[in-house]
């Protein structure tokens, strides 16, 4: 049951030398159409003009605070400080989370999230896509940031949640302190979002909210080596999540490899190949009707036409890039 009466919301928003993405994005958080919310800003340990950029929209805006998190070597890398910081000076019960470099699609992103907290809802999961641009470097995030919402969506309904993203999440002080917060993590940089997910969803605790107004779009990486930057942060954590959500989302790109490799050979075979072309056909539409519904409710219907081209590449791709980035530990914030 969703809940009848807006609450009142403590937008978070953890931010290191953004003031570009700052100045681009934060004024359509501020001016959001809700009738009661703030907006924290943690500009942590910032050396850009994020300060002053801040103080003059305090100006304009009386629903933004701001917390300074002076630089300081011994302070650890990642954003569970400043969300905890944050979480402590906000003046309600009910947090959205979104990263600096996010521009939500439309002014009732919070009404639509927030809509979904009630007593049993305690989380609520968003999407946050990449803003489609050229070449295939883009094309090969936006496909991946799809296929893991629909993994973790999917997951979620099932009732095995083991992750969201940072860049557009929700949840309630109340549970972020029946988990004592990022304590049992806090040595890992990343985490926040999946570890988080992790400990503190329960079977029945959460919510899911895929409507495109809720949307959080951000610029995708524009090299490889930001991107793998970005997947060794989703994969540090990897090794804590329970084996048998890590096996569920393991045995599918196997699966793919496997029917390839195996289809191949058997084309050659008089006595199997017109079985296995039959089979071969019937299991491909049925993946393709069903992966592509899942891509068109996530409003990522450019990847349909081809997704079974897509969907074997990703299969061959992601095991390679798991192994790069676990040997060079690229991670850091």
């Amino acid at each position: 049951m969703q809940t009848e009466k807006a609450v009142p919301v403590s937008i978070i928003i953890a931010a290191r030398n953004d003031s570009d993405n700052l100045y681009e994005n934060l004024p359509s958080i501020l001016e959001q159409d809700y009738p009661e919310f703030e907006v924290i800003v943690v500009n942590n340990q910032s050396i850009d003009e994020s300060g002053w950029l801040l103080t003059a929209f305090q100006q304009q805006f009386k629903n933004l605070r701001v917390v300074e998190l002076e630089k300081n070597k011994h302070l650890r890398p990642g954003k569970k400080l400043p969300i905890t910081l944050a979480i402590k000076a906000a003046k309600y019960e009910h947090f959205l989370l979104t990263d600096a470099d996010c521009k939500p699609k439309s002014n009732q992103w919070i009404s639509k999230m927030s809509n979904q907290f009630s007593s049993k809802n305690e989380i609520i999961i968003g999407y946050a896509p990449y803003i489609k641009g050229k070449g295939f470097l883009n094309n090969l995030i936006r496909f991946d940031t799809a296929w893991v919402g629909i993994n973790y969506f999917s997951m979620a309904l099932a009732k095995l949640p083991y992750m969201a993203v940072g860049r557009n999440l929700a949840y309630t002080k109340k549970v972020f302190h029946s988990v004592n917060g990022f304590k049992s993590h806090y040595a890992i940089p990343s985490g926040d979002d999946d570890l988080f997910i992790q400990e503190a969803a329960k079977k029945s605790n959460y919510s899911v909210e895929i409507d495109p107004e809720t949307y959080c779009y951000s610029p995708a990486p524009s090299t490889w080596s930001t991107w793998m930057a970005q997947k060794a942060k989703l994969y540090a954590t990897s090794n804590r999540h329970r084996l048998i959500k890590k096996s569920l989302l393991g045995i599918y790109p196997i699966s793919v490899i496997l029917m390839w490799f195996l289809f191949v050979p058997l084309l050659f075979s008089t006595d199997f190949r017109n079985l296995s072309i039959a089979i071969f056909i019937i299991v491909m539409a049925y993946k393709w009707l069903i992966q592509g519904r899942c891509m068109m409710k996530l409003k990522e219907n450019n990847f349909i036409k081809f997704l079974p081209f897509w969907d074997l590449l990703y299969a061959i791709l992601m095991p390679i890039i798991y192994y790069v980035t676990e040997r060079q530990k690229f991670y850091k914030w």
